[in-house]
């Protein structure tokens, strides 16, 4: 199922959008077209590739667990010429999935779809409250920002105590100042119903890199830091948690990352005992040097004999030249 042939409904009655996962068949089937009729494409009704107003009952197709996943669809010969644009499409389809996921996760309070945030500045395409008082905005981003345009809005939501995650259609590059700001990347696919992420890969180990005060760059880490090497993971969006920092990985990648990171650390570990034991072996030596006796003075010279410059000690005439024992 490609992303553009999936529909979003919109019941006239309730004056809202809905989508095909929030009811069972038959209730669609009674509202949509053969029905109510109140159960109309989103799209055309709200002048995208039609004009606004338009009122296209929907039928259901597709069955839960079978090939076809359930979806809505226009009545034959009633869809706009070419359909309607992929990227609407995914924008609206994806935030109702969201808001799907997260009102399926634990220590979720409420989940609620376009909320403006509280001084109205920004407003999220699904708000979420967890239990504990900690506020997510889950934003479906269809195209490339630039990076003033994301900072800006990731500003904002920052200001006002909101935690922003983002999750890009899976062909859109994604501005690197998410990762310059600390933030992961998420993608997401409607017809695969996969969220997809980017990893770091572990980072070069350079001269004295068990010193870093960070030693998890060194494995394999989420989210990565700007100018990595990365690699995409992909799991269903129903595997993914949802705590007050954002989307939470599956325990299986975060096994990984921690396995991957505690490699790094374990050398890291070997290597400073190296250091301390060398700095162990200095330190005693000194100690050693500095509680050892005076040397002697030097025995005295006879008149106009010589010394070597290097020990001190008397000279011989024949080693004049060069000015010390030949062992010095």
């Amino acid at each position: 199922m490609q992303d553009d042939l999936l529909v979003v409904g919109f019941d006239l009655e309730a004056r809202r959008e809905v989508h095909v996962s929030e009811r069972a068949s038959e209730h669609w089937k009674q509202l949509g077209y053969g029905g109510t009729g109140q159960l109309v494409c989103f799209y055309c009704f709200h002048g995208f590739e039609a004009p606004a107003g338009t009122r296209v009952p929907l039928v259901t197709r597709g069955r839960l667990g079978g090939k076809v996943r359930r979806h809505f669809a226009h009545p034959p010969g009633q869809a706009p010429a070419g359909g309607h644009g992929p990227e609407t499409v995914w924008h609206i389809t994806t935030k109702h999935l969201l808001a799907a996921w997260a009102r399926s996760r634990p220590a979720v309070a409420r989940v609620r779809l376009e909320q403006w945030t509280e001084d109205q500045d920004r407003r999220a395409d699904v708000e979420v409250l967890l239990q504990d008082g900690t506020k997510i905005a889950l934003e479906a981003q269809r195209k490339l920002m630039t990076d003033d345009g994301w900072r800006a809005r990731h500003r904002d939501y920052e200001r006002q105590g909101v935690v922003d995650v983002w999750f890009w259609r899976s062909q859109v590059h994604f501005p690197h100042v998410v990762l310059d700001e600390g933030l992961p990347v998420w993608f997401y696919s409607v017809s695969k119903r996969e969220a997809a992420t980017s990893l770091g890969r572990p980072h070069t180990r350079g001269h004295q890199w068990w010193k870093r005060s960070d030693l998890s760059v060194f494995g394999l880490h989420h989210p990565p830091c700007a100018v990595d090497e990365l690699e995409r993971v992909t799991m269903p969006l129903s595997e993914l948690g949802l705590g007050p920092s954002g989307a939470v990985l599956p325990e299986d990648l975060r096994t990984r990352l921690r396995r991957s990171q505690q490699e790094a650390r374990e050398e890291a570990g070997q290597l400073k005992r190296s250091d301390a034991r060398y700095a162990k072996a200095v330190r005693e030596s000194q100690e050693r040097a500095a509680c050892a006796p005076a040397p002697s003075p030097p025995p005295p010279l006879p008149v106009g004999g010589l010394r070597c410059e290097v020990c001190r000690r008397p000279l011989d005439p024949i080693l004049a030249g060069s000015r010390r024992h030949i062992l010095c």
